[in-house]
């Protein structure tokens, strides 16, 4: 069933999307978005512990896409993986073509063994990028690298 709401999902962000420019990760995906500059430096030093510090205060006041989308990196940076599901949903459930949740989730995904899950949200980000995105190839290359393990 799963797949199912994959694909019709799909289907709907191709049927509704136009060809949009492409993002970096840590781009800000609306204007109502709280500053996050304070996260994103904590997030590129590695110092998880101290962007779900700040994250966590601001789930209180801010229901966005890229609140949940980063708590989400944060917590499975720091080996909640479990979580960090939780917290890609809820930023899909506010944005479903939110790019970054895409390829965080795949590589959560790639992380958990779920190599074809992840390759379901790298279909819908080309939905979302015809022309390619870094989110695109960010995941396209963990996925890459992943299957070298394997093989």
């Amino acid at each position: 069933m799963r797949t199912s709401t994959l694909r019709i999902l799909a289907l709907l962000i191709a049927a509704t999307t136009l060809a949009l420019p492409a993002q970096a990760v840590d781009v800000v995906t609306s204007r109502d978005a709280p500053d996050l500059t304070l996260v994103r430096a904590k997030l590129k030093a590695k110092d998880f512990a101290g962007a779900l510090a700040e994250l966590t205060p601001m789930l209180r006041t801010n229901e966005h896409a890229d609140v949940y989308n980063l708590m989400g990196f944060a917590l499975r940076k720091t080996g909640d993986t479990r979580q960090a599901y939780t917290y890609y949903r809820k930023a899909l459930d506010f944005d479903p073509r939110h790019k970054g949740a895409l390829e965080y989730l795949g590589e959560l995904y790639v992380e958990t063994g779920q190599i074809d899950k992840a390759r379901e949200n790298v279909a819908l980000l080309k939905t979302l990028c015809p022309t390619g995105c870094e989110e695109l190839a960010d995941l396209e290359k963990t996925i890459a690298a992943a299957s070298t393990k394997t093989n």
